[in-house]
């Protein structure tokens, strides 16, 4: 028997994330929802990501806002 993993975002890619989210608000809105640079100035994924895998309280506030968000078809 295996213990089960009680976290929301066990198996989820911090780029499966952020895709979702840039899908579903938009780099716009997402900026506006995280103000942060690299959602805000020339965005891109993989700047996101680069800069989200350095800064603990950005990734945060990106899996916060993942965990909030309504997907539909989730």
């Amino acid at each position: 028997m295996t213990p089960q993993n009680n976290d929301p975002l066990h198996g989820i890619t911090l780029k499966m994330i952020l895709t979702r989210l840039v899908a579903y608000y938009g780099w716009d809105k997402l900026g506006r929802k995280i103000p942060i640079n690299c959602f805000t100035n020339d965005p891109t994924i993989n700047s996101s990501l680069k800069l989200l895998r350095r800064t603990p309280w950005a990734r945060k506030k990106v899996e916060a806002l993942y965990l909030r968000t309504s997907f539909p078809h989730q």
